[in-house]
């Protein structure tokens, strides 16, 4: 069972090389960078967002780091500090935060698994970190044990004269003992989750790999089912063997609207995956039987 876990996502800096624009809206597959990150952190029990507030597409608390524009660490002492204030009116506090930043356009939820996995399973470890396809860590894309980083978020601001503004992140990350985390398989594919769209020319390769033979499926599922507010794992290879036999079958409009009526069918039948499979089993036998009296009839 894997430990429960906080987020703290770094979404307030000043993205001068992308011109300055509110780079946490850049959209990669139509979603924002911001959004896609929600989407991979989703299991954590609260999420905290560093950021001056904005529409997302799953209820998040918000902080700021003060003055806004200290930099990384400022930002992440921001966002313990909230998640403190929010343990304090609960008794689930969680021992694990995953401390990231708001443009990682191929990060999710197997991603989150596996740095939060790492960690459990190195219980002298206080952080794991993602590393990136060059051997780089990046603590950006990590899980920390919380007591130990708000520790070294402390001794930081002692070392500087009580601020944090303006320090680096791995002068905080030093400190810790540390379990590398390499790239490995996720919903992402081969993508690696520590890519990050410092520059348009980043932007550009994240919009471009997304649409790559292989991956541009699961990418729109995964885009439509945010859209849609639709939390359901379902066998899309079901669907669209029942979408080819209606076509083939019946004829080529009858498969989207056969997959929709099936979706709609679980959907009134308030079912999961198995609601989905079952429907489909059924629509597809009726195509099959379709298709079999006309081949009689030739």
């Amino acid at each position: 069972m894997t430990t429960a876990y906080d987020a703290v996502v770094l979404a307030g800096g000043s993205a001068r090389r992308l011109g300055g624009v509110d780079k946490p809206a850049v959209r990669v597959g139509g979603r924002p960078l911001l959004d896609r990150v929600l989407a991979g952190c989703r299991d954590a029990g609260r999420t905290v967002v560093v950021a001056a507030p904005r529409t997302t597409p799953r209820p998040v608390v918000w902080a700021r780091e003060d003055p806004p524009g200290g930099g990384p660490v400022a930002a992440l002492d921001a966002g313990l500090r909230r998640l403190a204030e929010l343990s304090a009116c609960s008794t689930d506090a969680a021992p694990l935060v995953l401390v990231l930043s708001a443009d990682l356009p191929f990060f999710d939820a197997d991603t989150a698994s596996r740095l939060v996995g790492a960690l459990d399973a190195a219980p002298d470890a206080e952080a794991a970190l993602g590393v990136d396809t060059d051997g780089r860590r990046q603590p950006l894309v990590a899980a920390y044990r919380t007591a130990p980083l708000r520790r070294a978020l402390a001794r930081a601001a002692a070392e500087h004269g009580g601020t944090l503004d303006g320090l680096p992140l791995r002068g905080v990350t030093e400190a810790l003992r540390v379990v590398p985390v390499p790239p490995g398989p996720g919903r992402s594919g081969p993508f690696d989750a520590s890519f990050d769209c410092d520059t348009w020319g980043d932007v550009a390769t994240a919009r471009a790999r997304i649409r790559e033979h292989g991956h541009v499926l699961n990418e729109w599922i995964t885009a439509v089912k945010d859209e849609l507010g639709v939390d359901l794992d379902v066998d899309t290879a079901v669907l669209l063997d029942l979408a080819r036999d209606a076509a083939h079958g019946v004829a080529r409009p009858a498969a989207p609207l056969t997959t929709f009526l099936v979706g709609y069918a679980a959907g009134r039948a308030e079912g999961g995956p198995e609601a989905v499979a079952e429907a489909a089993r059924k629509a597809a036998a009726l195509a099959q039987r379709w298709a079999a009296e006309q081949d009689d009839a030739g």
